[in-house]
């Protein structure tokens, strides 16, 4: 009863929220600024490179740089060792991300907090995150990213195409994960032989469609009736669309 009367001035909108989530907004977002509190407080601070004063710089070794897209697609797969540095301006950022009304955005900055919580406590990495006092405040986060990674001779890692390019003018080696993947992708060629399972039917009834590990898809010709099962069929042509290769291919 007493749940009932403390539901009672709450709108349709917001209990039908409150059931789909138990956390509301205004609670996630108090768990992302607590979140990016403890990691400013917990991670090594280092100054940002100073002017030349004839002082000297803190050496940070072959460090790889990571932007919000790195930090929240890449940092769980184990691919980064060694020394990894994190601006403020990216922190900031990836907090923004996680206070999102966006219910996607919201998850996705929360779990890269929490992946770059677990990064600190991983052996054989070390996770520094680097003031950028002095930087000018109307600067891009790409921008002061890319001028931060250049005075530590440092290297991107990356998601974001337009970032990897900017970064590449600039003269900062940056790699974009995505354009390393699509270098792993299987690369079929006309005549070649593969063993693979059908799933659905194609555009046309009499097609029967599967796909590669990498996601490329395979239309295989008078294969309907083997729709749900593995099949062997040899690549007969290939073609190259806006959204990635598609196989022909008929059965052996």
């Amino acid at each position: 009863m007493a749940k009932q009367s403390k539901n009672k001035g709450i709108g349709q909108e917001e209990v039908h929220e409150e059931h789909r989530n138990p956390f509301s907004p205004k609670v996630v977002a108090q768990i992302a600024d607590e979140l990016a509190k403890s990691l400013i407080h917990s991670l090594p601070m280092m100054p940002h490179a100073p002017r030349r004063n004839g002082k000297k710089k803190k050496k940070i070794e072959n460090g790889y740089f990571l932007d919000t897209s790195a930090i929240i697609d890449v940092a769980a797969l184990g691919l980064i060792s060694g020394v990894i540095v994190i601006t403020e301006s990216i922190l900031l950022e990836l907090k923004h991300i996680a206070d999102s009304q966006d219910v996607v955005k919201r998850e996705r900055g929360r779990k890269g907090l929490s992946l770059l919580e677990k990064l600190k406590k991983t052996r054989g990495i070390k996770v520094n995150v680097i003031s950028e006092n002095g930087k000018n405040g109307q600067e891009e986060v790409d921008e002061k990213l890319i001028t931060v990674a250049k005075s530590y001779k440092g290297r991107i890692i990356t998601c974001d195409y337009n970032l990897e390019k900017k970064a590449s003018i600039s003269g900062v080696v940056a790699i974009n994960i995505n354009t390393l993947a699509n270098f792993l992708k299987v690369k079929a060629v006309p005549g070649e032989a593969l063993y693979i399972k059908l799933l659905h039917l194609g555009k046309d009834p009499s097609q029967g469609v599967g796909y590669l590990d990498d996601g490329t898809m395979v239309v295989v010709e008078r294969a309907s009736s083997d729709v749900g099962r593995h099949v062997d069929v040899i690549v007969s042509r290939v073609i190259q669309t806006t959204a990635g290769r598609i196989l022909f291919a008929k059965k052996i």
